[in-house]
């Protein structure tokens, strides 16, 4: 079984049968490299936005565009990006503003500028196309040459059951303090006082309290939002934010709407996120096939590189079935999930008698997204592949432990392929492909 960090956020089963093999990921920040692979701009010397490419370790994607914001004097969110990257990591990536070029080194720790042009476009979130890894694995449990053989005998199950469950990873939720979902869902239930209580206030649980932690229980007690600006560390920037305008006077809706639109989105896709992660698991858990549509699912086509060719869903019935099957079997489609937004349609079939039980535990409805009294985060919805295809793996032994290069695309973690090899505090589970059937991967 998974550990109860990864069912807390509904990644509930390993698709593989495989032992495990221990070893730990992202000992240090340059263990976990990640450079996305990016759709650039068009450039325009005349043009009014400024796109760099940055290196960054050890920042979350909101804290560091609001840095560079602050450092070019622009407003909060004036910082844009196509994709978050790990917060414990070596990450480069593209990002982009309107106005002039920097006259010199950005000047953040931990940040280094590598390019930095003119272009008639900014960047909006999906404007890329994946990303690239180079990831240590260390702390092994067997020696380096061992590991690189089990990891194999892994990659080579996972090809056999047709690819990797595509759960949202836990650093959707937040990295340090995984609470992300649980604001989004009393965002999407309509209640941004209680989003912004818990976001003040809830804490990892079992997690040692000291500095942001032993402010987050005072508050809780007290509930004096000028005091707890005072006991709040200076770098808890958002968190201060929403203090500040409590301290103020202003009701919680207006202290909510003073966080960046990005990050108030954030919220809702990651409560989003946990509902597609509970339907999966859910679907697993009653052994309906992951590698095949039945009637009822949905597919999106790929075209012949593997890659999607857009988000239109294409429905499964019995009358189309077998051929929707073919698609999928051919690598020419690949089964889809729904992340839930107001224009989905609970289904028929198993697919649908799932999310309606999904959402009938969480007390929301589709039309729930679209969220009066935020409707600036209002999200339509669309449709995740169930699992992707296994890319070529690397593995090398490096010392005493194991390095592995890969790519991934865009909206795939690293972190989640790898769960499958390393299956920290697991025990199998019980195979949930379906019956064993050719299948072209």
């Amino acid at each position: 079984m998974p550990p109860a960090a990864e069912r807390a956020v509904g990644m509930e089963f390993y698709v593989t049968s495989s032992p495990p093999v221990l070893g730990r990921l992202k000992s240090t920040e340059e263990e976990f490299r990640v450079r996305e692979i990016s759709s650039y701009p068009m450039p325009d010397p005349d043009g009014p936005y400024s796109v760099l490419r940055v290196e960054s370790r050890g920042w979350e994607q909101h804290e560091l565009g609001a840095a560079i914001a602050r450092r070019l004097g622009l407003p909060p969110s004036g910082v844009q990006w196509s994709g978050t990257k790990d917060r414990r990591a070596v990450a480069e990536r593209l990002l982009s503003y309107r106005g002039a070029l920097p006259e010199r080194d950005l000047d953040l720790p931990r940040v280094r500028l590598l390019e930095a042009y003119r272009a008639r476009d900014g960047l909006v979130l999906g404007h890329h196309y994946g990303n690239a890894f180079e990831i240590r694995v260390s702390e092994l449990a067997f020696a380096p040459e061992a590991a690189c053989e089990a990891f194999r005998s892994t990659e080579a199950e996972l090809r056999r059951v047709g690819g990797f469950p595509n759960f949202f990873g836990p650093q959707r939720f937040g990295e340090v303090r995984p609470i992300t979902h649980e604001v989004g869902r009393w965002v999407v239930r309509g209640d941004l006082a209680t989003a912004v209580d818990v976001y003040l206030t809830a804490r990892p649980v079992g997690g040692a309290p000291g500095g942001g932690d032993s402010a987050r229980a005072a508050f809780a007690e007290h509930r004096d939002a000028g005091r707890a600006l005072a006991e709040f560390p200076a770098e808890y920037r958002f968190e201060r934010t929403l203090l500040e305008h409590l301290a103020r006077g202003h009701p919680a809706d207006r202290a909510f709407r003073a966080l960046s639109r990005d990050l108030r989105l954030l919220f809702v896709h990651a409560y989003q996120s946990l509902l597609f992660n509970r339907w999966l698991s859910r679907r697993a858990a009653e052994e309906i096939a992951l590698d095949r549509p039945v009637a009822g699912d949905r597919i999106l086509r790929a075209g012949r590189d593997g890659s999607l060719r857009g988000q239109d869903s294409v429905p499964v019935s019995e009358d189309n079935e077998r051929e929707c099957a073919d698609l999928v079997s051919r690598g020419r489609a690949l089964l889809a999930g729904p992340i839930v937004g107001f224009d989905t349609v609970v289904g028929d079939g198993p697919a649908g008698r799932i999310l309606a039980e999904v959402l009938a535990e969480e007390r929301v409805r589709p039309d729930d997204f679209k969220v009066p009294v935020a409707p600036e985060v209002a999200s339509r919805g669309t449709w995740r592949p169930v699992l992707l295809p296994v890319p070529p793996l690397g593995w090398a032994a490096d010392g005493d432990g194991v390095e592995v290069r890969f790519a991934l695309p865009k909206g795939a973690y690293a972190t989640v392929l790898l769960r499958e090899f390393l299956k920290t505090g697991a025990t199998p589970a019980p195979s949930v492909a379906g019956p064993a059937e050719p299948t072209n991967t």
